[in-house]
């Protein structure tokens, strides 16, 4: 049975927004149990959690925002964006929703990074993970393989690039990494577009590009937080996402003792849009594992 759509327009008029170190952060809440933050990707935003959204919050407090220069909340352009303030701004959430207990985490693409660094955290003792579940992205840099807009992005140019990115170079660059039979509508990408061209946002697309060399630096402290096997980690994967499709998934399974993988076939770099059915069958039967393999007194 498909899941139901929230429109865009309906979602935005459920935010809510606190401000992040002066700057307007747009979030969403809904649901209770216990905590599940999901954590949206490059250039999208919580938006892509749409059709997952109501399926999750009847199980759990479900907690999203649209990252410091992404979709509606604030897109400074004399910003330097950075994935470690990324990971702040998602500590600040839940501290301003007086969220005190371990989180489980959802993330996608450049949410990925986010939720990677808040594994870190975790194990220093700066953050409570409950577990983390990793949709496409580049969780190694030596897999990623990135798109041609990215590395123009990247360039010297990239300015130029990103402020001359419009709804026909969005559509282009979707129709490559979406799957053969699940790309987006045009109604779809009118909002995937709205979200991006909201505040301006592509005189900044240069700036937030910045997270692949950070990824690069990042990338020890990160794979050694993966491999410490102590929080329950899950990969649910577009197969044939070009970026980081089956190839990462293969580079996973070489480095994270015990890997947890789900491959979906057909699918690109958006199954949580391209197949939340699955996205969300998979997640759960990951969940309840959890519960049956957790002692009963740290679920009461």
């Amino acid at each position: 049975m498909p899941l139901t759509e929230i429109p865009l327009s309906a979602w935005r008029k459920r935010s809510q927004s606190f401000v992040f170190r002066g700057r307007t952060i747009r979030y969403w809440v809904a649901g209770q149990g216990e905590p599940l933050l999901l954590i949206h990707g490059f250039p999208t935003a919580s938006w892509d959690w749409h059709y997952l959204w109501q399926p999750l919050a009847q199980r759990n407090l479900v907690i999203a925002c649209d990252m410091l220069g992404f979709g509606d909340s604030a897109k400074p352009l004399d910003h330097g964006y950075c994935l470690l303030e990324q990971a702040d701004l998602q500590q600040a959430l839940l501290e301003h929703l007086c969220v005190q207990q371990p989180v489980h985490v959802l993330a996608h693409d450049y949410g990925d990074s986010v939720a990677q660094e808040l594994l870190a955290r975790h194990y220093e003792g700066r953050f409570q993970m409950a577990s983390c579940v990793f949709l496409n992205g580049g969780l190694f840099p030596e897999t990623h393989r990135t798109a041609l807009v990215q590395k123009l992005l990247l360039s010297p140019v990239g300015w130029m690039i990103g402020r001359a990115f419009g709804r026909n170079a969005l559509s282009d660059s979707f129709s490559q990494i979406f799957g053969p039979g699940t790309r987006p509508s045009e109604s779809a990408l009118d909002d995937f577009w709205s979200l991006i061209n909201c505040n301006e946002g592509t005189r900044i697309l240069h700036k937030l590009i910045a997270y692949i060399p950070q990824r690069r630096r990042l990338r020890e402290r990160w794979v050694d937080a993966m491999q410490r096997c102590e929080v329950p980690l899950r990969v649910i994967d577009g197969e044939v996402d070009p970026i980081s499709g089956a190839h990462m998934v293969e580079r996973y399974h070489q480095l994270v003792p015990h890997a947890d993988t789900v491959l979906l076939a057909n699918i690109g770099h958006y199954p949580q849009i391209e197949a939340p059915v699955q996205v969300l069958k998979h997640y759960q039967a990951f969940r309840d594992r959890i519960v049956l393999a957790a002692p009963r007194a740290a679920y009461s």
